[in-house]
Parts: structure tokens; C-alpha cells; sequence
């Protein structure tokens, strides 16, 4: 699906969160949504997926405006998975991810065999089929991050927003899951997860589009970004860039800047 955000623009008490962000993340790929802390990357996931109303601009899918949509209709087509999802004590591991289902069943219908089924899938996809009976709020703060993955796979969204979906993950479960994400894009799924992590971001992404203030400062491929004299006004650090030995992607390493 072909994402668009025009002139999106929020802001809390007169201080400019974000100062009308523009830019159009590729079509079935992953695109990184980076930049230092406070930059704005949770805001516009937020107001992209319709949990904050922008005062100006639009959120295009395919054309279609995601903040005039409802709800309900909205959930169809796009899911978020934020950093801090709450876990609710009484559900398990597979009611949870089951909810990602709620968007498409009847108003008054229960959970159908399909939906068992698409859950189910979604579990193992996520690599949570273990826990799959385990109560929610039991498990660690990596494993309900997959969980809510699982929920958002469950969902069957065109759009996939992540905020930060390898927190509180290891080394080997980051790069699982961003696997995952790599096999939805490959199925048409487009995916705009904000990282931290720049190399994580240089290793996986299709696409990067980087943040200061609230505004955009680059966009492209990692290649174009990822480079010192882009990325060290930014972040404030030294920055050396150097090709992987097996990928020939970019691994960057820093310093501390010395002005």
C-alpha cells in the first residue's frame, strides 16, 4: 500500500512537536523512521495510526485520508504496536493476540474458527506459540513486545507501524523479529518502525526517513542517510562509516563529537 504523509503537524502547550513532517515511505517495504530522542517518531507513528488528531495535514493510504476514516475502519487497514503496551492481567497470551481479530468480526459474532486459525499462525509467526496459554502480564517485557506483535500480525494490516519493536529484545530475538517484518513486506505489507538502533536500521531497512525537532532532515535509502555528514549534525557524535563483510551494508560506528 502507498503511504503519503503531507504537512503532518502537532504540537503540546505552543511547543512544536512535530513542524509538518512530509514524506512518502515506499510501498511492501521496511522503512526506518530514526532520529535522536525527542525528535517525534512516537508522535507521528501516534498520529499516522489515529491515536493523536493532527491539527494539520493528512495521513494518505492509498489516497484514502486514515484520520477521516472511523475507528473500526481504520484498525482494518493499519496496525500499531507501541513501546510500552500494556499488559492486562487477565488475559492470556492467545486472548490477547485474538484482539487483533476484533476489527473484522461482526458486531455481534464471537470468535470464528478462522479467526482461531489466524491467530494461531500469528503466535508462531512471532515466535510466541510457547506461551500461547501463559497469562500476559507473566511473561517478560521482550516477550509481550512479540505478543503485541503477534496481535498487530493477527490484525492483517496493510500498514504496520512499530514503535521500537526490538526493545527489551536480545540480539538473536532482534534480528527474528525484524525478520518477520522483512517476510510481511515481502506479502505487500508496508512497515514504518521507528528504531533506535541505526545499525539495526542499516542492516534491515528498504528505506529511511531521519527526524530532528520534529521536522525531516533526509530521506532515502540507508546508503544516501546513513552517511557522517548527515548523521553527525544530528545526533552530535563522530560518525565512521564501514561496508559489512558478508552484506555490504553500512555498519556505522561513533564517538563523541569534539566540538
Amino acid at each position: 500500500m502507498s503511504l503519503e504523509l503531507d504537512h503532518l503537524a502537532w504540537s503540546v502547550g505552543g511547543r512544536v512537536i512535530l513542524g509538518g513532517v512530509d514524506c512518502t515511505p515506499p510501498r511492501d517495504a521496511l522503512t526506518g523512521l530514526l532520529g535522536p530522542n525527542g525528535a517525534g517518531k512516537s508522535t507521528l507513528l501516534r498520529l499516522v495510526a489515529g491515536v493523536l488528531v493532527p491539527e494539520a495535514g493528512r495521513a494518505l493510504l492509498d489516497d484514502v485520508d486514515l484520520v477521516r476514516l472511523s475507528r473500526r475502519d481504520r484498525a482494518r487497514r493499519v496496525a500499531l504496536v507501541e513501546q510500552e503496551s500494556v499488559a492486562e492481567v487477565s488475559l492470556t497470551v492467545r486472548e490477547a493476540v485474538l484482539l487483533g481479530r476484533t476489527p473484522h468480526g461482526s458486531r455481534w459474532g464471537g470468535v470464528t474458527p478462522r479467526d482461531e486459525e489466524i491467530a494461531d499462525a500469528a503466535l508462531a509467526e512471532a515466535g510466541v506459540a510457547p506461551f500461547a496459554d501463559r497469562v500476559l502480564a507473566t511473561l517478560s517485557g521482550g516477550e509481550r513486545q512479540r505478543v503485541h506483535l503477534a496481535r498487530a500480525l493477527a490484525q492483517e494490516p496493510e500498514l504496520l507501524l512499530l514503535d521500537e519493536p526490538t526493545n527489551h529484545l536480545d540480539v538473536h530475538a532482534q534480528l527474528d523479529t525484524l525478520g518477520v517484518v522483512r517476510r510481511l513486506t515481502a506479502r505487500g505489507v508496508t512497515v514504518l518502525a521507528a528504531l533506535h538502533d541505526l545499525n539495526l536500521a542499516a542492516a534491515a531497512c528498504d528505506h529511511v526517513v531521519l527526524l530532528e525537532e520534529g521536522r525531516v532532515v533526509a530521506t532515502g535509502s540507508v546508503e544516501e542517510v546513513l552517511r557522517p555528514e548527515v548523521i553527525e549534525p544530528v545526533y552530535r557524535v563522530r560518525c565512521h562509516v564501514l561496508e559489512h563483510p558478508e552484506t555490504g551494508r553500512p555498519v556505522l560506528t561513533f564517538a563523541p563529537a569534539t566540538y
